[in-house]
Formats: C-alpha cells, structure tokens, sequence
C-alpha cells in the first residue's frame, strides 16, 4: 500500500502523519508512507484545503482529520 499525507507542515498535517503511522503499526499493515509539503503536487491532488490523505493514488480524505476509528476503517479498506 502507497499512502500520502498531503501538507505544508501544518499541525494537523502533522498529527495525520503521525496518526496513520501508528494506525498502520496498531493494525499490523505495511505501507509506504510519503509526506508531501510541496504545494504544486498537493494541487495536483485536486484537493483545496488540508490535511489530504491519499492511498494507491486516490484522494481518500481532505480537509480534516478523521476520527482513530474511522483512520482504522479507511486503512482496512485499501490493504492488501
């Protein structure tokens, strides 16, 4: 599974960071995770507000931060 976190570093940006890591660890799911900061290919995404989340390419979450149960089912969905 390829994750993305879209952000600028911003405090929400960070804590869906670290939320998804220790999601993926809580789960026992492998991924690639990649934090992207850059804002030409945070638009490319399509998304107008962050934090964004993005699993195999696909825009899965933005603008907000989900709740820890609704991470876990959203990360479910997409593993392998």
């Amino acid at each position: 599974m390829e994750i993305k976190i879209l952000g600028p570093g911003c405090p929400n940006c960070k804590r869906l960071e670290r939320e998804t890591l220790n999601a993926l660890a809580s789960l026992n799911i492998a991924a690639d995770v990649e934090k992207v900061e850059d804002m030409m290919q945070i638009m490319s995404y399509g998304i107008m507000r962050t934090p964004g989340l993005v699993i195999n390419g696909k825009v899965v979450l933005s603008g907000r931060l989900p709740s820890a149960p609704e991470l876990q089912e959203i990360l479910l969905k997409y593993a392998d």
